[in-house]
């Protein structure tokens, strides 16, 4: 017995189930596109096998560890913080004596597509089959056809990005580069570590800057200039977008004056919360300006509360599973970037939220008329069948498709990026299905619509 039905996600109803199939059938094999992910550059330069379960499929998930800690189920116990894990069966019986928690979640349904369709597993995981999957999976994964190119071969990926600090080297991908490997393993700049004061050592981040351009990062003109040097490194390597992860969308449209003043302020340690605010909604407008003259795709992710829980906060350090949602506001807050740049049609911002009230009211409606604006896929906590469908109802009746971003998979998982990249080709092409069966598409524009959902709308709004 399988643990995935071969019609998970589609209608239950026959007749839009059978043409749910047949869109499904013309777009499951397609390469896939990841544009936006947090895996790590070192696996493809070294090329080096996973060391074991736990790190495969524990370790680096946030989606599972914040999970079992909801349970009371200590980091520790967990050993997320280890280097090594001392202990992988231990760690590994925890977590399959506890997968029941998952039901019901997307996490379950990545999780058994890689245990079915990598290792060929068919028994579900628990407590008895623990010892079962772990021997299944050590085994395999000390083959030597199990490696990082190896798996982005075999799971047909054409394309992935990873997300990495303007303070980077990015020696490993300068090591991908000069292997000779086909694979295209690309950066995104992501500079809140140099833009966010709230960042953690940001006066020494500023510093390091300047340090890495030879620009006085301490004069305001000096600073952008190490902004545009380090955008054009990061291009060098085959960079297509930037990544702007603010708590909200805010944007600003100050004079050179202030924006020196500012940022003088910003540099003294002095500034209120306000003052950073804004500090942070005129780097976005800067950042917004640098993409316009060098090419480079802007993707902005607000509305995370990071770090929500202190204690894990300082014990273990961010991206540990304690960011919440918050409501964010497009509308005003983007306004000030888009009177400058919105009708620039060479220039592409693609948004995204966590806020879902916000499709329907703010962000179809942006999407829906101005030239530069892009929807991104649904994000983190939506990124579901659920959130999938909710997406789709509430944007495509202002938007469109064409005004969307295609999927992303944004994780730190390897091995689950097949499996996101099939629960959103079922999803759309459960949802194509349906208007097919309302008579409001004919079949052959559901499955050009689901085409481009899945491949062309991602490899144009990237520049792939």
């Amino acid at each position: 017995m399988a643990l995935l039905h071969e019609d998970r996600l589609f209608p239950a109803d026959a007749t839009t189930r059978s043409i749910a199939r047949r869109i499904y059938a013309a777009i499951r094999s397609l390469p896939i596109l990841s544009p936006h992910g947090h895996t790590s550059a070192s696996w493809f330069a070294h090329n080096t096998p996973f060391p074991d379960p736990v790190k495969l499929f524990v370790q680096p998930d946030h989606y599972v560890f914040r999970m079992l800690y909801s349970h009371g189920i200590s980091l520790e116990e967990l050993e997320i913080a280890n280097e090594t894990i001392s202990d992988p069966r231990k760690v590994w019986r925890i977590f399959a004596r506890n997968y029941h928690l998952f039901r019901g979640t997307p996490s379950r349904l990545w999780l058994d597509y890689a245990f079915q369709e990598t290792f060929g597993l068919t028994e579900r995981l628990s407590e008895k089959t623990a010892d079962l999957y772990y021997d299944t999976i050590e085994q395999r994964i000390a083959a030597p056809e199990f490696v990082p190119r190896k798996l982005y071969e075999d799971f047909g990926i054409e394309a992935i990005s990873t997300t990495d600090s303007p303070l980077d080297t990015l020696q490993d991908h300068i090591e991908i580069r000069a292997s000779g490997w086909k694979g295209r393993v690309l950066p995104t700049f992501r500079p809140d570590s140099v833009v966010d004061s709230a960042s953690e050592g940001f006066l020494r981040n500023i510093a390091q800057l300047g340090a890495i351009t030879g620009e006085d990062t301490h004069d305001w003109k000096g600073y952008l200039r190490a902004l545009k040097n380090r955008r054009n490194f990061f291009k060098s390597l085959g960079a297509t977008a930037t990544d702007h992860g603010h708590l909200s969308a805010r944007t600003a449209n100050l004079s050179v004056q202030e924006s020196e003043r500012l940022f003088s302020k910003i540099l003294s340690g002095n500034a209120d919360l306000s003052e950073q605010e804004l500090f942070r909604a005129q780097m976005l407008t800067e950042m917004a300006r640098m993409s316009v003259e060098d090419g480079l795709v802007m993707q902005l992710h607000p509305g995370s509360f990071r770090n929500h829980n202190p204690d894990i906060f300082r014990r273990y350090g961010p991206n540990m599973g304690a960011d919440i949602p918050s409501p964010t506001n497009y509308v005003e807050a983007l306004h000030p970037l888009l009177s400058q740049f919105g009708n620039e049609s060479a220039f592409t911002l693609i948004l995204f939220t966590l806020d879902e009230t916000a499709y329907s009211r703010e962000l179809a409606p942006l999407a829906g008329h101005y030239p530069c604006l892009k929807l991104g896929p649904p994000w983190w906590f939506h990124d579901s069948p659920e959130g999938i469908q909710r997406f789709r109802e509430m944007v495509t009746e202002t938007a469109g498709f064409y005004n969307t971003a295609g999927f992303n998979d944004d994780t730190r998982a390897f091995l689950s990026i097949p499996a996101r990249h099939d629960v959103s080709r079922r999803m759309d092409s459960a949802f194509l299905a349906r208007l097919v069966a309302e008579h409001r598409l004919d079949e052959d524009e559901a499955i050009e619509v689901a085409h481009a959902l899945t491949y062309d709308l991602v490899k144009k709004a990237y520049r792939l």
